[in-house]
Protein backbone atom coordinates (compact mmCIF):
# COMPACT_ATOMS: atom_id res chain seq x y z
CA UNK A 1 0.00 0.00 0.00
CA UNK A 2 0.93 3.46 -0.60
CA UNK A 3 1.51 6.15 1.40
CA UNK A 4 -0.96 7.90 -0.41
CA UNK A 5 -3.22 4.91 -0.46
CA UNK A 6 -2.65 4.97 3.57
CA UNK A 7 -4.03 8.49 4.25
CA UNK A 8 -7.23 7.62 2.03
CA UNK A 9 -7.77 4.30 3.26
CA UNK A 10 -11.36 3.97 5.71
CA UNK A 11 -10.04 1.82 9.42
CA UNK A 12 -12.68 -1.05 10.50
CA UNK A 13 -12.47 -1.48 13.75
CA UNK A 14 -13.75 -5.62 14.64
CA UNK A 15 -13.67 -6.27 18.46
CA UNK A 16 -12.92 -9.83 18.18
CA UNK A 17 -13.55 -12.92 21.13
CA UNK A 18 -10.28 -14.96 22.12
CA UNK A 19 -8.38 -16.23 19.74
CA UNK A 20 -9.24 -18.89 16.79
CA UNK A 21 -9.77 -17.69 13.08
CA UNK A 22 -9.11 -13.53 13.55
CA UNK A 23 -6.43 -14.21 10.76
CA UNK A 24 -9.31 -14.25 8.48
CA UNK A 25 -9.26 -10.58 8.90
CA UNK A 26 -5.60 -9.61 7.87
CA UNK A 27 -6.31 -11.87 4.52
CA UNK A 28 -9.09 -9.74 3.62
CA UNK A 29 -7.52 -6.83 4.13
CA UNK A 30 -4.58 -8.05 1.53
CA UNK A 31 -7.25 -8.59 -0.92
CA UNK A 32 -8.81 -5.35 -0.49
CA UNK A 33 -5.65 -3.92 -1.87
CA UNK A 34 -5.36 -0.74 0.30
CA UNK A 35 -9.25 -0.03 0.07
CA UNK A 36 -9.42 -0.14 3.70
CA UNK A 37 -7.62 -1.31 6.87
CA UNK A 38 -8.83 -3.55 9.21
CA UNK A 39 -7.93 -3.88 12.99
CA UNK A 40 -8.52 -6.15 15.29
CA UNK A 41 -8.69 -6.13 19.00
CA UNK A 42 -9.54 -8.74 21.30
CA UNK A 43 -11.58 -9.30 24.48
CA UNK A 44 -11.86 -12.69 26.35
CA UNK A 45 -14.06 -14.88 28.02
CA UNK A 46 -15.03 -18.40 28.37
CA UNK A 47 -15.35 -19.50 25.06
CA UNK A 48 -18.41 -22.24 25.70
CA UNK A 49 -21.06 -22.33 23.33
CA UNK A 50 -23.94 -22.08 26.04
CA UNK A 51 -26.23 -18.73 26.85
CA UNK A 52 -25.04 -17.45 29.65
CA UNK A 53 -21.58 -17.22 28.44
CA UNK A 54 -22.33 -15.88 25.38
CA UNK A 55 -24.26 -13.61 27.28
CA UNK A 56 -21.30 -12.62 29.33
CA UNK A 57 -19.18 -12.13 26.62
CA UNK A 58 -21.17 -9.86 24.58
CA UNK A 59 -22.18 -7.41 27.57
CA UNK A 60 -21.93 -4.44 27.35
CA UNK A 61 -18.34 -4.04 29.79
CA UNK A 62 -17.11 -6.40 27.85
CA UNK A 63 -18.05 -4.31 24.30
CA UNK A 64 -16.61 -0.89 25.84
CA UNK A 65 -13.39 -2.87 26.53
CA UNK A 66 -12.89 -3.61 23.24
CA UNK A 67 -14.08 -0.54 21.96
CA UNK A 68 -11.51 1.49 23.89
CA UNK A 69 -8.60 -0.76 22.66
CA UNK A 70 -10.00 -0.11 19.00
CA UNK A 71 -9.51 3.87 19.82
CA UNK A 72 -6.25 3.74 19.07
CA UNK A 73 -6.59 2.75 15.70
CA UNK A 74 -9.06 5.50 14.98
CA UNK A 75 -11.64 3.47 13.15
CA UNK A 76 -14.55 4.79 10.97
CA UNK A 77 -16.71 2.03 12.00
CA UNK A 78 -16.83 -0.83 14.85
CA UNK A 79 -17.93 -4.33 14.83
CA UNK A 80 -18.98 -7.00 17.11
CA UNK A 81 -17.45 -10.07 15.47
CA UNK A 82 -19.19 -12.57 17.21
CA UNK A 83 -22.45 -13.99 16.01
CA UNK A 84 -23.29 -16.15 19.08
CA UNK A 85 -22.16 -13.49 21.32
CA UNK A 86 -24.63 -11.36 19.56
CA UNK A 87 -28.16 -13.44 18.53
CA UNK A 88 -28.37 -14.67 21.97
CA UNK A 89 -30.04 -11.32 22.70
CA UNK A 90 -32.34 -11.63 20.54
CA UNK A 91 -33.84 -9.09 18.04
CA UNK A 92 -34.76 -6.26 20.31
CA UNK A 93 -31.44 -7.20 22.42
CA UNK A 94 -28.71 -7.00 20.42
CA UNK A 95 -29.68 -3.82 18.74
CA UNK A 96 -29.29 -2.18 22.15
CA UNK A 97 -25.96 -4.12 22.37
CA UNK A 98 -25.10 -2.39 18.89
CA UNK A 99 -26.36 0.72 20.10
CA UNK A 100 -24.35 0.73 23.59
CA UNK A 101 -21.37 -0.48 21.31
CA UNK A 102 -21.73 2.83 19.12
CA UNK A 103 -22.23 4.70 22.66
CA UNK A 104 -18.91 3.34 23.92
CA UNK A 105 -16.91 4.17 20.27
CA UNK A 106 -17.72 7.70 20.54
CA UNK A 107 -20.97 7.45 18.42
CA UNK A 108 -19.08 5.37 15.21
CA UNK A 109 -21.58 3.53 13.12
CA UNK A 110 -21.67 -0.18 14.92
CA UNK A 111 -22.63 -3.51 14.09
CA UNK A 112 -22.50 -7.03 14.73
CA UNK A 113 -21.84 -10.72 13.02
CA UNK A 114 -25.97 -11.45 13.48
CA UNK A 115 -26.81 -8.52 12.23
CA UNK A 116 -24.53 -8.69 9.27
CA UNK A 117 -25.90 -11.96 7.91
CA UNK A 118 -29.70 -10.61 7.63
CA UNK A 119 -28.05 -7.41 5.63
CA UNK A 120 -26.20 -9.75 3.51
CA UNK A 121 -29.04 -12.25 2.95
CA UNK A 122 -31.02 -8.82 1.93
CA UNK A 123 -28.74 -7.66 -0.20
CA UNK A 124 -28.23 -10.45 -2.36
CA UNK A 125 -32.45 -11.13 -2.39
CA UNK A 126 -31.95 -14.43 -0.38
CA UNK A 127 -34.64 -15.53 0.91
CA UNK A 128 -34.35 -18.75 2.11
CA UNK A 129 -31.61 -20.07 3.62
CA UNK A 130 -29.80 -23.86 5.02
CA UNK A 131 -27.90 -23.11 8.60
CA UNK A 132 -24.29 -25.35 9.17
CA UNK A 133 -23.97 -24.33 12.81
CA UNK A 134 -20.87 -25.48 14.54
CA UNK A 135 -22.81 -24.84 17.67
CA UNK A 136 -24.96 -27.25 19.87
CA UNK A 137 -28.56 -27.23 18.80
CA UNK A 138 -29.67 -24.86 21.50
CA UNK A 139 -27.48 -21.98 20.79
CA UNK A 140 -27.96 -22.97 16.95
CA UNK A 141 -32.16 -22.84 17.14
CA UNK A 142 -31.47 -18.90 18.23
CA UNK A 143 -29.54 -17.73 15.76
CA UNK A 144 -32.85 -19.33 13.22
CA UNK A 145 -35.40 -17.27 15.20
CA UNK A 146 -32.93 -14.23 14.50
CA UNK A 147 -33.02 -15.05 11.06
CA UNK A 148 -36.78 -14.89 10.68
CA UNK A 149 -37.01 -11.59 12.84
CA UNK A 150 -34.75 -10.25 10.02
CA UNK A 151 -36.85 -11.43 7.40
CA UNK A 152 -35.03 -14.29 6.46
CA UNK A 153 -36.43 -18.04 6.51
CA UNK A 154 -33.93 -21.02 7.32
CA UNK A 155 -35.80 -24.24 5.63
CA UNK A 156 -33.06 -26.12 7.41
CA UNK A 157 -30.82 -25.99 10.36
CA UNK A 158 -27.92 -28.66 11.28
CA UNK A 159 -25.51 -28.14 14.12
CA UNK A 160 -22.29 -30.11 14.71
CA UNK A 161 -22.05 -29.10 18.51
CA UNK A 162 -19.13 -28.37 18.94
CA UNK A 163 -18.96 -27.03 22.04
CA UNK A 164 -16.11 -24.57 21.95
CA UNK A 165 -14.81 -22.16 19.86
CA UNK A 166 -11.53 -23.14 20.18
CA UNK A 167 -12.22 -26.54 18.93
CA UNK A 168 -14.02 -24.79 15.87
CA UNK A 169 -10.66 -22.53 15.29
CA UNK A 170 -8.26 -26.34 15.06
CA UNK A 171 -11.13 -27.63 12.18
CA UNK A 172 -9.10 -28.58 8.89
CA UNK A 173 -9.99 -27.48 5.65
CA UNK A 174 -11.31 -30.66 4.85
CA UNK A 175 -13.11 -30.89 8.22
CA UNK A 176 -14.66 -27.06 7.38
CA UNK A 177 -15.85 -28.04 3.87
CA UNK A 178 -17.44 -31.40 4.65
CA UNK A 179 -19.24 -29.32 7.49
CA UNK A 180 -20.35 -26.85 5.19
CA UNK A 181 -20.94 -28.95 1.73
CA UNK A 182 -23.13 -31.69 3.68
CA UNK A 183 -25.29 -29.36 5.59
CA UNK A 184 -26.92 -27.77 1.97
CA UNK A 185 -30.26 -28.26 1.30
CA UNK A 186 -31.52 -27.64 -2.79
CA UNK A 187 -34.30 -25.83 -1.47
CA UNK A 188 -32.13 -22.99 -0.02
CA UNK A 189 -31.35 -19.73 -1.82
CA UNK A 190 -27.67 -19.84 -0.01
CA UNK A 191 -25.92 -21.21 2.84
CA UNK A 192 -25.25 -19.74 5.81
CA UNK A 193 -22.18 -20.53 8.34
CA UNK A 194 -22.38 -18.45 11.33
CA UNK A 195 -19.26 -18.90 13.40
CA UNK A 196 -16.34 -16.42 13.38
CA UNK A 197 -14.02 -18.94 15.12
CA UNK A 198 -14.06 -20.54 11.50
CA UNK A 199 -11.58 -19.86 8.94
CA UNK A 200 -13.76 -19.97 5.97
CA UNK A 201 -12.57 -16.90 3.83
CA UNK A 202 -9.81 -18.67 1.33
CA UNK A 203 -12.85 -21.62 0.90
CA UNK A 204 -15.24 -19.13 0.01
CA UNK A 205 -15.42 -19.34 -4.00
CA UNK A 206 -14.45 -22.70 -4.18
CA UNK A 207 -17.57 -23.73 -2.37
CA UNK A 208 -20.09 -21.68 -3.97
CA UNK A 209 -18.17 -23.44 -7.51
CA UNK A 210 -19.07 -26.66 -5.78
CA UNK A 211 -22.55 -25.94 -4.45
CA UNK A 212 -23.98 -23.52 -7.13
CA UNK A 213 -25.40 -21.16 -4.89
CA UNK A 214 -24.09 -18.36 -2.51
CA UNK A 215 -22.45 -19.17 0.89
CA UNK A 216 -22.63 -16.48 3.58
CA UNK A 217 -19.90 -17.12 6.17
CA UNK A 218 -19.15 -14.96 9.56
CA UNK A 219 -16.03 -13.41 8.95
CA UNK A 220 -16.66 -12.70 5.55
CA UNK A 221 -20.31 -11.01 6.38
CA UNK A 222 -18.51 -9.16 9.12
CA UNK A 223 -16.19 -7.60 7.13
CA UNK A 224 -18.98 -6.67 4.63
CA UNK A 225 -20.66 -5.14 7.17
CA UNK A 226 -17.98 -3.25 8.37
CA UNK A 227 -17.00 -1.67 5.00
CA UNK A 228 -20.50 -0.72 4.35
CA UNK A 229 -21.15 1.27 7.69
CA UNK A 230 -17.42 3.06 6.45
CA UNK A 231 -19.15 3.55 3.05
CA UNK A 232 -16.84 0.91 0.98
CA UNK A 233 -18.63 -0.89 -1.82
CA UNK A 234 -16.20 -2.46 -3.94
CA UNK A 235 -16.24 -5.29 -5.09
CA UNK A 236 -13.20 -7.81 -4.12
CA UNK A 237 -12.77 -10.99 -6.01
CA UNK A 238 -11.87 -14.06 -3.93
CA UNK A 239 -14.61 -13.57 -1.11
CA UNK A 240 -17.39 -14.84 -2.60
CA UNK A 241 -20.83 -13.26 -4.30
CA UNK A 242 -21.11 -11.41 -1.76
CA UNK A 243 -17.83 -9.16 -2.70
CA UNK A 244 -19.00 -9.24 -6.15
CA UNK A 245 -22.08 -7.15 -5.46
CA UNK A 246 -21.98 -3.69 -3.95
CA UNK A 247 -23.42 -3.58 -0.77
CA UNK A 248 -27.32 -1.72 -0.16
Amino acid sequence: MSPTQQDEAVTVGFIYPDHAAEDDYPYAEKLLSGTARLAVEHIYGTDLHAVAELLDLGSPARLAEGATQLAAHEPDAVVWACTSGSFVYGWDGAHEQVASLSAAAAGLPASSTSFAFVRAARALGVRTVAVAASYPDDVAELFVEFLGRGGVEVVGMSSADIVTAAEVGRLSTDEVVDLVVSRDRPDADALLVPDTAMRTLALLDPLEQRLGKPVLTANQVTVWEGLRLAGVTAAVPGLGTLFREKGD
